[in-house]
């Protein structure tokens, strides 16, 4: 039986990448479950002492009895190849007062932590944790009273290079996961590791390391780049938009706002990769940074949704949507969407896992799913994007057919072609452009350019090619290269148009 669970062991480590890890750790205990069994099997009464050893590819055993006439006079050691136990078996053996006897059993795993892997060990840090010792068990079988009279001391040979940089920890397994709770390292060097625990079960050493940084130079300095030109025209599409006279059927406040929520995320994700070094000293501070880049983009991607939403009623109802926007859809009822449904889901976020924020790049951490507090919501919302961007294609296909020869010229379609393309990016459908990424550095550097240059293309969509504003834009310019002060730029304009309206607004 103990020579089939060692080719257990010894296959796990082709086959455990493909089997869960719920089942690699029902496998675990099962392995653990067995052999405790089995070497209980080894015990047998003696008067004074006597001990048991064995060695297969899998495991190593070594089991010490003391009986009623012991001898010794220190407390026993038992070694296997790769470890070490001391353990006060005398003082056990006194407390049992009817058998005045006690056994350990002391086993040595070569290969269980293909089944027990150190990535069940859970940490608030996203580390990387290695295994730098065997899996060892230690057990009192047959054993009346196994109540510790002092701390069991295990001494772990490193299996693995030591990196002095990683903090290490010794850890007992309970039922799923590895913690740390009533033991603690006694001694380290660069060879060996001594552990102290209150309890015997089955332990190992292991060691958290930072994360490599992944990051590529050119895909930074692309990064910092794009990045920079998308925050310019955000700025002018929000300088626009406050700045110049609309028509009273025009509803900018969700592209106000897309440009708003995405212009303060990616000027503040851009200023926290920057002095990433000197926020990460502050966990605190790295934790908000991460909750408020949460609910920026959250609030970014909530606006895009009800951009695609208005211009989906402007599409298929052109003559009714001015009363709907005053009826339901005003600037004030859609604020109130806009930003509490990404405040709520953060706060829900917060509430449930508060140790979530605060990655190593002060983002939110990958470990236990709480990613998708994050990819959730954008997943339905874009989801949601792109059922309405073929819907408002669609339609916007039927309108230019049905346009007569004059309106529907080329240079017209070409527009209109591009400004739906345009809209792809505006709605935030490129983003999913990110779930097939897969390490490939073209889509990667697709990705970074169209989702950087949101700003730039509600810039050309909404400003550029819309001709009020082109109109305006010439007059204000050619007010100043009159050489005009800008304060009578004002009557300059009522004069040229004839109206008393005015170029900018109050």
């Amino acid at each position: 039986m103990v020579h089939n669970a060692s080719k257990i062991l010894q296959s796990s480590s082709s086959s455990s990448s493909s089997i869960s890890p719920a089942e690699l750790a029902y496998y675990g205990n099962r392995l653990l479950l067995i052999n405790e069994k089995l070497i209980s099997t080894l015990v047998k009464p003696t008067n004074t002492s006597d001990n048991v050893s064995f060695s297969l590819a899998a495991i190593e055993v070594e089991v010490f009895m003391v009986g009623p006439h012991f001898t010794l006079d220190k407390i026993p050691q038992l070694n296997t190849t790769n470890s070490s136990v001391d353990i006060d078996l005398i003082g056990i053996a006194k407390n049992n007062n009817e058998t005045r006897s006690a056994a350990v059993a002391f086993m040595s795993y070569n290969t269980i932590e293909n089944l027990l892997k150190p990535d069940f060990f859970n940490t608030s840090n996203d580390t990387i944790k290695t295994m730098m010792s065997t899996v060892i068990s230690a057990t009192l079988p047959k054993t009346t009273n196994t109540k510790l009279t002092k701390p069991v001391n295990f001494t772990l040979k490193h299996i693995r290079e030591f990196d002095p940089s990683g903090s290490l920890s010794c850890v007992y397994w309970n039922i799923s996961e590895w913690i740390v709770d009533g033991c603690s390292v006694l001694e380290t060097n660069s060879s060996y590791t001594v552990c102290s625990c209150v309890h015997l079960s089955t332990f190992a050493l292991i060691m958290q390391t930072s994360r490599p940084s992944e990051s590529d130079p050119q895909l930074d300095l692309l990064n910092l780049v794009f990045v920079s030109v998308g925050l310019v025209f955000f700025s002018l599409a929000l300088l626009t938009f406050v700045l110049c006279q609309w028509s009273p059927g025009v509803n900018n406040v969700a592209r106000i706002n897309i440009c708003i929520s995405l212009l303060l995320a990616h000027l503040l994700f851009l200023l926290t990769q920057q002095f990433l070094n000197l926020i990460r000293r502050h966990q605190v501070s790295c934790a908000v940074i991460s909750g408020l880049l949460h609910f920026l983009f959250l609030s970014g991607f909530v606006w895009m949704f009800i951009e695609a939403v208005l211009l989906f009623i402007c599409v298929k109802n052109l003559s009714q949507i001015s009363s709907k926007k005053r009826e339901v859809l005003s600037s004030g009822f859609l604020c109130v969407i806009g930003y509490t449904v990404a405040l709520v889901v953060v706060a829900v976020s917060v509430g449930l896992v508060p140790e979530g924020y605060g990655s190593e790049h002060c983002w939110i951490k990958m470990d236990k799913g709480f990613i998708w507090s994050f990819l959730g919501p954008v997943c339905v919302i874009l989801a949601l994007n792109m059922i309405l961007f073929i819907c408002i294609t669609i339609s916007l296909n039927s309108t230019l057919k049905n346009l007569n020869v004059e309106v529907s010229q080329m240079k017209q379609t070409k527009i209109m072609t591009f400004k739906t393309l345009a809209q792809f990016v505006v709605l935030g459908c490129s983003w999913i452009l990110g779930f097939f990424t897969n390490g490939s550095k073209e889509l990667e550097i697709l990705f970074l350019i169209l989702n950087s240059q949101q700003g730039t293309f509600i810039f050309l969509v909404y400003c550029v090619l819309n001709k009020e504003v082109r109109q305006q834009y010439r007059k204000f310019f050619r007010c100043l290269c009159c050489g005009l002060k800008p304060n009578n730029i004002k009557s300059v304009q009522e004069k040229m148009l004839g109206t008393k309206a005015s170029i900018f607004r109050k």
